[in-house]
């Protein structure tokens, strides 16, 4: 009886651990993706330069990076190598990329 216990034991942590990586993803809504396309288009920056940073989703942009606010959406966005980025402000980390 133990085993079993210790088997659904495990599969419930593993599980768990499923569940917490799936929260961590962030996905943008159709309806704020275009609040903050028609934004970045009409508040255009220069882009910066970031080498040995590649701009993938959950990439974590460093600390020297100026963040630009969107208004009425929590994330910001930065212009690297002239593709627009959006970022969670709270961990850096990159959640989509605009070419």
């Amino acid at each position: 009886m133990k085993t079993y216990l210790s088997a659904a034991a495990a599969a419930f942590v593993l599980l768990a651990g499923v569940g917490v990586a799936a929260a961590e993803d962030i996905i943008i809504q159709p309806e704020q993706d275009t609040v903050i396309q028609e934004y970045v288009k009409k508040q255009p920056l220069a882009s910066v330069k970031l080498p040995g940073v590649e701009l993938n989703v959950g990439t974590a942009l460093p600390d020297t990076v100026e963040l630009h606010e969107i208004p009425n959406v929590k994330y910001r966005y930065v212009v690297v190598d002239n593709r627009t980025v959006v970022v969670d402000p709270g961990t850096r980390k990159i959640i989509k990329v605009y070419n």
